[in-house]
């Protein structure tokens, strides 16, 4: 019986592997079917979103502690951990019960995202497994530190089963690798603020600003991309977003010594506005900038807000995290309602902008906020000697890895219509 050239080149490609990046080429094939609607402001609405995409609630839960849980999907061995997030070996006292604790969303069950078994409980699309997986794809992560955290978590779950790697920096980005055998590329494009900011003095011959009697600051070109990803949307088929941390960060732009002076069409905007109303601004030319670069048939998230869990402070105030186990749901409610204007209220505050800005996009949201609400006991804190607690990254292997779980879901929930 004669062999089909589909069989001989099956052969010549090892499967286990394979099955661990095939649902990745296997969206990318079907980007151009790809429709979306539109996001609603409200929580309610957002949660109805992600219920018609997923089928369940998957923010809606609590996390349960398993003894028995099985190792994560990758060791804290992978050199592109971080070396202040890598807790198990900066000694932090509870690094391997961080691992052992699950989220259990309400009703339904978050499948994990297994590398050695392929993708849990995703069914690979068979018919073209072999052919899509030789098609060069590009998933790229657009933010802030918290973001490269969420990458490299992908990245080290991934390199477990892919022993040929090409470390590149693709479109400007930061950090990126390309998985040769499989022609998948990830990246990571740092940006801080999304838009394009520097060092502002003030002119001695006077000016707008200079009236009105700023020295010095940060100009924030609110209808500009940051440089770093300027090219993403055009290279990548999957783009996942963030900002926020550095919005509200007095350490970082001080309202008096440093403010964030926002200019438009090249001239600054008066009377000057705070840095709300400056991410609103910013946040509807980048969403809008990127629908219009966008490859066709791109995939475009924008991941919510990352908490803090600052107790005592923030960080330069003697702030830590030192707490060992998850919060209760009471324990959460104190730390982060927005009515208390707590430390950490950055969370949710950044979120209700968010989602009025992609209300109407075909952006798809990755809540992950409330779960990660939870986790005061995950993070590096002062593990490793730091001069102040980190309450703000996560320990790796850690939460991330359940971000990574549910947008793995989002992808095979996502709807596809001609």
């Amino acid at each position: 019986m004669a062999t089909s050239t589909r069989d001989q080149t099956a052969k010549k490609i090892p499967l286990l592997p394979l099955f661990s990046l095939v649902f990745f080429a296997s969206i990318f094939f079907l980007l151009s079917l790809s429709r979306r609607t539109p996001v609603s402001p409200g929580s309610s609405q957002v949660k109805a979103r992600l219920r018609s995409d997923l089928n369940c609630d998957y923010t809606d839960g609590s996390w349960v502690y398993d003894p028995d849980r099985s190792s994560a999907k990758y060791d804290s061995t992978c050199k592109e951990i971080f070396k202040g997030w890598n807790c198990i070996a900066g000694g932090k006292p509870n690094a391997a019960d961080i691992l052992k604790w699950r989220w259990q969303p309400k009703g339904c069950n978050l499948p994990p995202f297994d590398p050695s078994n392929g993708v849990g409980h995703v069914e690979p699309f068979a018919e073209y497994r072999l052919r899509i997986s030789l098609v060069c794809h590009s998933a790229g992560f657009v933010g802030d530190s918290l973001n490269r955290n969420m990458f490299v978590s992908l990245f080290c779950a991934l390199r477990r089963v892919s022993i040929d790697v090409k470390k590149w920096r693709p479109a400007g980005a930061d950090r990126g690798f390309t998985f040769l055998q499989y022609n998948l590329t990830i990246a990571y494009h740092r940006t801080n603020l999304l838009s394009r900011y520097g060092s502002w003095l003030a002119d001695p011959k006077g000016g707008k600003l200079e009236s009105l009697g700023y020295k010095e600051g940060y100009r924030v070109d609110v209808d500009i991309p940051d440089g770093t990803w300027v090219k993403a949307p055009s290279f990548h088929d999957i783009l996942i977003f963030n900002t926020g941390h550095w919005w509200w960060a007095p350490s970082k732009f001080h309202p008096v010594k440093s403010p964030m002076l926002f200019y438009e069409k090249g001239l600054p905007i008066i009377p000057p506005i705070p840095p709300d109303v400056g991410l609103d601004i910013v946040l509807k030319h980048m969403i809008h900038y990127v629908e219009e670069k966008m490859r066709p048939g791109g995939i475009k998230f924008f991941r919510t807000q990352s908490p803090r869990h600052f107790e005592g402070g923030d960080w330069n105030e003697g702030g830590s995290c030192l707490r060992q186990q998850p919060l209760s749901s009471h324990q959460v409610q104190e730390l982060f309602e927005v009515r208390n204007n707590g430390t950490n209220v950055e969370s949710r505050l950044v979120n209700q902008h968010l989602l009025r800005a992609i209300n109407g996009s075909s952006f798809h949201i990755l809540d992950i906020t409330h779960l990660s609400e939870f986790r005061a006991d995950a993070h590096p804190a002062n593990a490793g000697g730091k001069k102040h607690d980190d309450c703000m990254h996560w320990c790796l292997p850690g939460v991330p890895d359940t971000w990574i779980d549910l947008f793995i879901l989002h992808l095979n929930g996502i709807k596809f219509r001609d």
